[in-house]
């Protein structure tokens, strides 16, 4: 009969645990790269209501937070999930200069004609 009590509740305590999943407090601020792949998941976890979708979340900062996976692939994989997507583009912004010379005479002609116009 005891037996009995203890596996129900047990079952009762893993149906109530998968209709609501919680979110995982497993943050370490000391190592840098998985507070911020903590406060990724944060923002992804506060942006959607799916229970679905956070149970997805749970598991792959879980998986994050046991080296099961890399971050490049933690990142690959909660994408899709993220509103707040910034792109960092490994590429250069590139940012047209000019020397002063050319400067001074653009700058001259331009006053000139609005000077005349």
């Amino acid at each position: 009969m005891v037996i009995v009590q203890k596996s129900l509740r047990r079952i009762m305590k893993d149906n109530s645990e998968n209709k609501t999943p919680s979110k995982l407090d497993i943050d370490r601020p000391q190592d840098f790269k998985f507070h911020i792949a903590y406060d990724v998941y944060s923002r992804a976890w506060e942006d959607n209501t799916s229970e679905s979708v956070r149970i997805k979340l749970n598991e792959l900062i879980s998986s994050l937070s046991n080296d099961e996976n890399g971050y490049s692939r933690f990142y690959a994989q909660i994408q899709q999930y993220r509103r707040d997507f910034t792109s960092f583009s490994p590429g250069r912004t590139r940012i047209e200069t000019q020397r002063k010379r050319a400067w001074q005479k653009s700058e001259t002609r331009d006053r000139r004609n609005r000077r005349y116009r």
